[in-house]
């Protein structure tokens, strides 16, 4: 269950700005409140993972510390949404994990690391490990083929299963109803607008969020794109290679400017940028809106992201020297890890969010 005391700070919360209503349109945070008589433990996970953390309300709430009532609507709801994560992940694990999140992710990757590197090494006599490999065999001569493509299928196979029972729960508890009927699908083009544009993020009256202060700013909407296309750049590149290798018979490594190359160097490149811009918002902001205790999965999903595009990269740039292999076996655990634990970090908040939006467009579809 959500901690009693999170879900007492966010309810009375709730009351002050239903009662208030300075915010009024500002979101579909404070629409979706509106549409409420009572605010139930499910109802506020709803609006925490509605919530697109703008700051907006809280730099306009006349009623935001140091006022006596000490309103925080972006505070309470991020220690809801982590709540969420916990409550929600099957299989279930330790609470620990969440609650050290940056410890559990460091060390989880890192023992990824370690275990493909022991292994890769296992598969090849170390004169044959460390020396350029400029023949056909490429990457499969250090990790084979089916290895890497069993490997990667069970770990992207625990995750979606993963996924998928998490994601059915919470709806379940948001009394979502059946997933499957004719509202969902009047308003699943609205959804997918919304999520890959990032509407919501455009703050109440579209001039941005208030990312470190008071200011309004696109930066954060802007380094999520970033994030988000290149994963989907990264993906299409795999895709690709795999067309390229098992369709096409046209073996890996490929030219600098080939399909594959080009969308995994962008895919990268955006993953960088993405992190990076994240990582100096979160540094050079105003702390007040932000829970401490999401720092530690904040920071954690950042370095994540950075070390698997920054060893893709180096296995691109050092592909044809005694370095590659090493490098391979490295950027391989670092994907491993990325996505065994995909339900278990920050990432998992896609999904959630997704959810809460789809439910939000049926319930103004219903109000109409």
């Amino acid at each position: 269950m959500q901690t009693p005391e999170a879900i007492k700070t966010a309810r009375r919360a709730i009351e002050i700005c239903k009662a208030c209503r300075y915010c009024d349109g500002y979101c579909i945070v404070f629409e979706a409140m509106e549409l409420r008589r009572g605010c139930t433990a499910a109802d506020i996970g709803y609006l925490a993972n509605l919530c697109h953390n703008c700051r907006n309300c809280y730099y306009a709430c006349q009623y935001a510390p140091p006022h006596e009532f000490a309103i925080n609507l972006p505070k309470s709801f991020s220690e809801i949404r982590m709540d969420t994560y916990r409550r929600y992940a099957w299989p279930h694990p330790p609470d620990i994990i969440f609650r050290r999140n940056g410890v559990a992710v460091a060390t989880f990757t890192a023992l990824a690391i370690a275990i493909t590197v022991t292994l890769t090494l296992m598969l090849r006599s170390p004169s044959g490990y460390f020396k350029p490999h400029l023949d056909q065999a490429g990457f499969y001569a250090i990790v084979p083929w089916k290895i890497m493509v069993s490997v990667a299928g069970a770990a992207i196979g625990m995750s979606l299963v993963s996924l998928t029972v998490s994601l059915r729960r919470f709806w379940r508890d948001m009394g979502g109803g059946r997933i499957f009927n004719d509202r969902v699908i009047r308003v699943l083009s609205t959804v997918i607008y919304d999520v890959l544009s990032l509407r919501n993020m455009g703050g109440g009256e579209g001039h941005g969020c208030n990312d470190r202060d008071e200011s309004f700013s696109r930066a954060r909407r802007y380094c999520h794109h970033a994030t988000f296309y290149g994963f989907m750049l990264c993906s299409a590149s795999t895709i690709v290679a795999s067309v390229y290798d098992h369709v096409l018979n046209w073996r890996a490594p490929y030219p600098l400017l080939s399909i594959p190359v080009v969308l995994g160097t962008g895919g990268g490149l955006c993953f960088i940028v993405g992190a990076a811009g994240f990582g100096l918002i979160k540094l050079t902001g105003d702390p007040s809106p932000v829970s401490r205790s999401m720092l530690g999965s904040d920071y954690a999903m950042l370095g994540l992201l950075l070390v698997l595009a920054g060893s893709g990269l180096a296995v691109l740039a050092l592909r044809d020297t005694a370095g590659m292999s090493i490098l391979l076996a490295i950027h391989l655990g670092i994907v491993l890890s990325f996505f065994l634990l995909l339900p278990y970090s920050k990432l998992v908040h896609g999904i959630y969010r997704t959810a809460a939006l789809l439910r939000a467009a049926m319930e103004r579809e219903a109000s109409k």
